[in-house]
């Protein structure tokens, strides 16, 4: 699983890495982006690969009849499973004209060690910014007209590093490489070409390490570098 982000990127940054205009002066830098807030992120997706677009977490399929179809099923989508992305519903035609990038500096899962839940701070050492494969959809809301844009973050197994920390689920969300994010996007590529894409980082790209259980309390704001400093939980069998 994947709900907890760091997408703290300026807007300079944000589009020189990826060629790319951001339009919406909405968007704001944030260390703590949660899917269960139904956040507004940063996308570049497969129709507007020259601007980067901000559409909400948490993905509305253009078939849903009714506000509270939207509503229901949004909270059960803000991750689609690698393994079954082609097959589900939700899922099925996103994969093949609706797919995106999710740009992030990193994200957070929380570790099952006897009655603790220890939180991880993840990240690629090598990139500041990197992509999560992600879908998107449009979805119309009839009575009103309003058209919204949502995303789901694709995830995977783990690898063995990120098997020790999700140790309860053992699954990661897909990054992609950076020469393999033009190919994400291309709509010409085959579906097969496609989900081959959709494996587990290799492990000795991504660095990890324990963080303040502030994450984890409620009703503060959360928007601070503090989140991401490292956080010793006492003796770890992580590495």
């Amino acid at each position: 699983m994947c709900f907890t982000v760091n997408v703290n990127i300026v807007r300079d940054e944000m589009e020189r890495r990826y060629g790319a205009e951001l339009i919406d002066p909405d968007f704001r830098p944030s260390y703590y982006y949660h899917a269960f807030e139904l956040p507004k992120m940063p996308v570049l997706c497969m129709d507007h690969r020259e601007q980067i677009l901000l559409f909400k977490w948490g993905l509305i399929p253009f078939w849903c009849n009714s506000t509270d179809q939207a509503n229901k099923i949004r909270y059960q989508t803000f991750n689609a499973r690698a393994e079954t992305i082609a097959e589900k519903p939700s899922f099925r035609q996103a994969i093949k004209s609706g797919r995106c990038l999710i740009p992030a500096s990193g994200f957070y899962e929380w570790q099952h060690r006897k009655n603790e839940k220890i939180p991880y701070y993840i990240y690629l050492p090598d990139s500041r910014i990197f992509s999560f494969a992600g879908i998107y959809d449009h979805w119309t809301n009839k009575p009103t007209g309003e058209i919204i844009s949502t995303f789901s973050i694709i995830t995977t197994a783990a690898n063995p590093k990120l098997a020790k920390i999700h140790n309860s689920k053992k699954r990661m969300p897909v990054i992609l490489k950076k020469e393999e994010e033009a190919q994400w996007l291309n709509r010409n590529q085959s579906l097969d070409d496609v989900l081959k894409l959709l494996v587990p980082f290799p492990e000795d790209k991504i660095d990890a390490y324990s963080v303040s259980p502030l994450i984890s309390r409620k009703n503060i704001n959360k928007n601070t570098e503090e989140l991401i400093k490292p956080f010793s939980w006492g003796p770890s069998e992580l590495f």
